[in-house]
């Protein structure tokens, strides 16, 4: 969520699971401001996939907001970290068998 163009929350399903549906509350009625995660973590667009994914493993989060320059320019998920380090393990496994057969 943004707030005069800052970030000053993010709604998950987990917020919805635990702070809807367990406490009984009305999806009708229940604002989101009253059940986002106020304190969110974030990462700089020029930091590594391997942080991301550091991050989301130690934090137990599936969403990292990007920011560039203090804005939020992107969300990027765990399905994203996955697919990109996947990518990046063929790369080097296809250099490496190219290196072994000359």
């Amino acid at each position: 969520m943004l707030s005069q163009g800052a970030l000053v929350g993010i709604f998950s399903e987990r917020d919805y699971a635990r702070k809807v549906t367990l406490f009984g509350k009305s999806s009708d009625t229940t604002q989101v401001r009253d059940v986002m995660t106020a304190d969110v973590i974030t990462i700089d667009a020029s930091q590594k996939i391997d942080k991301c994914m550091q991050i989301m493993t130690d934090r137990h989060i599936r969403h990292l907001p990007v920011l560039k320059d203090g804005q939020l320019i992107g969300v990027i998920s765990i399905g994203d970290v996955v697919r990109e380090m996947m990518a990046h393990q063929k790369y080097l496994i296809d250099q490496l068998e190219s290196y072994i057969r000359g």
